[in-house]
Formats: structure tokens, C-alpha cells, sequence
């Protein structure tokens, strides 16, 4: 019996493996397909989305997939991917100047940078996996990916975490990029961002039954599930659903909630 436990295990173990190195392999094929920069950010996208399905246990051919959310969402990949990318350069080279004066005002500068590089890491992790479980104007992901990297400090310290391990890792052992530098990367964030979106989403839909208004999100559910829950959404003018953020899904600032447009992403 511990036998037959072990080796299902280990089997997962290393399916799940060969499941991240295809995707990593299908990544930098529809990257290196859309000249680099142009593919940079659906690849991503579809990768992210394609993460959330592994995590609910849904089965789907792995390249098909790819390739159809690739090019479904290329317009809108490329709009969350071409800003981050932007502004990732941007900060890199005002960093490298700043850092190479020994003035006093270039430290503070580039102190700054570093910090708003965090910042800016955080809310990119989240960015991406925020897209593959929630439907929302474009804009709305750059502002709700960071509101929520701000306010869930734990889960966005953790994801800092993941991605300085994965850039070592990378760099100690180059020849990892081609099979799982970016594939481990991205299966490990979208798994930790769905678990914390559900979460969230569990949190707030909790709050309000205990308030005797019913659930409000649509999107609740069981936390470690990432499945949407049978809650009744509410409206907001314009008859978009509400979503409300709240910390108290990581407890860190206790009662902090705010509420935007929100909708989850429906299964294709």
C-alpha cells in the first residue's frame, strides 16, 4: 500500500515536471514566433492560463492550448507585456546610472529605483495570473495587481521570493533556462497567486455572509480549490459584478477592503 502511494507520487512528481518543461519549451518558441518583444507577453498570458488549468486538474493537449490562447489573446498580451516591459527597462537603466555616482543624490536615487523595482516585481506577479482567473478592462489589471501586491505584503514577499530564487538558480545552472527556468517560475507563481486569489475571494464572500448580506463575489470559493464558488454577485452601476479585495485573506492590515469591477475568467 505505501508502495503503490509512493510510486502514484513520484509519478505526478515527474509528469508534472515534463508538464513544466513542455511549457517552458512552448514559451520561448511563441516568444522567439513573436520577435521577442512582441511575444514575450502573450506567451506569458497563455502560460499563465494554461498553469490555472493544470492547478484545477483540467486536462487539455498541451500545445493546442498554448497555441490558441496565444494568438486569441495577443492584442492583450501585448498590452499588459509591452508597459511591464517598459517599465522594467526604464528602471534598469536609471538604476545603472544612479548606482555609478557616489554623490549623495545619486544613492537616494537609486535606493528609490530599487524600491520601486520591488514594487513593480510584486505587481507583475501578479499581473499576469490575475488575467488568466478574472475578467476586467485592461487598465484595471495594472491598478488591481498592485493594489493587491500592496496589501497582501506576505504573499507578495513570498512571490519576490520564488522569482529571486528562480533568476539564482537560472544563473548558477544555465543550462535549466531551456527545459524549466521560466516554466518552474511561472507554474510556481500562478499556482501561489490562485491560491491566493481564492483566498481573497473566500475571505470577502465570508465577511459578507457573516454580515447577513449573502456573498457578494462571484468568484468565491473554497481557498485552496482556485474553483469559483456558487455565490450571487452583486451589481454595480453599469451592471458590471463587484469584487472586493480584502486584506484579511493574509492577515496583515485587518478590515482594508476596496472594491472594483471584477469578473471570473470563464473556462474556455
Amino acid at each position: 500500500m505505501a508502495s503503490a502511494a509512493f510510486g502514484f507520487k513520484a509519478y505526478t512528481l515527474f509528469d508534472t515536471l515534463l508538464w513544466i518543461a513542455c511549457l517552458n519549451i512552448l514559451w520561448i518558441i511563441f516568444m522567439v514566433l513573436g520577435g521577442v518583444v512582441l511575444g514575450c507577453g502573450p506567451s506569458t498570458v497563455a502560460a499563465h492560463i494554461l498553469v490555472r488549468e493544470k492547478v484545477r486538474g483540467d486536462a487539455a493537449p498541451l500545445v493546442r492550448r498554448f497555441a490558441r490562447e496565444y494568438f486569441k489573446n495577443f492584442g492583450k498580451g501585448n498590452a499588459l507585456g509591452l508597459p511591464v516591459l517598459m517599465v522594467g527597462v526604464a528602471l534598469v537603466l536609471n538604476w545603472g546610472y544612479f548606482s555609478a555616482g557616489w554623490d549623495f543624490g545619486s544613492q537616494v536615487a537609486s535606493a528609490a529605483i530599487f524600491v520601486a523595482a520591488l514594487v513593480a516585481a510584486g505587481a507583475c506577479c501578479y499581473l499576469f495570473p490575475m488575467f488568466a482567473r478574472y475578467t476586467l478592462p485592461l487598465p484595471q489589471y495594472f491598478l488591481m495587481s498592485s493594489r493587491f501586491a500592496m496589501r497582501h505584503l506576505a504573499g507578495t514577499a513570498i512571490l519576490l521570493f520564488v522569482t529571486a530564487a528562480a533568476v539564482f538558480v537560472c544563473r548558477s545552472v544555465p543550462g535549466l533556462i531551456p527545459f524549466f527556468g521560466v516554466g518552474a517560475w511561472l507554474y510556481v507563481t500562478g499556482w501561489l497567486c490562485d491560491r491566493f486569489f481564492a483566498a481573497n475571494d473566500h475571505a470577502m464572500a465570508a465577511g459578507e455572509a457573516a454580515r447577513g448580506r449573502g456573498p457578494r463575489n462571484p468568484g468565491s470559493g473554497n481557498p485552496g480549490s482556485g474553483k469559483p464558488g456558487n455565490c450571487r454577485p452583486s451589481r454595480q452601476a453599469g451592471g458590471q459584478p463587484c469584487l472586493r479585495l480584502h486584506a484579511t485573506a493574509l492577515p496583515l492590515i485587518p478590515g482594508c477592503s476596496f472594491t472594483a469591477p471584477w469578473t471570473p475568467r470563464s473556462p474556455a
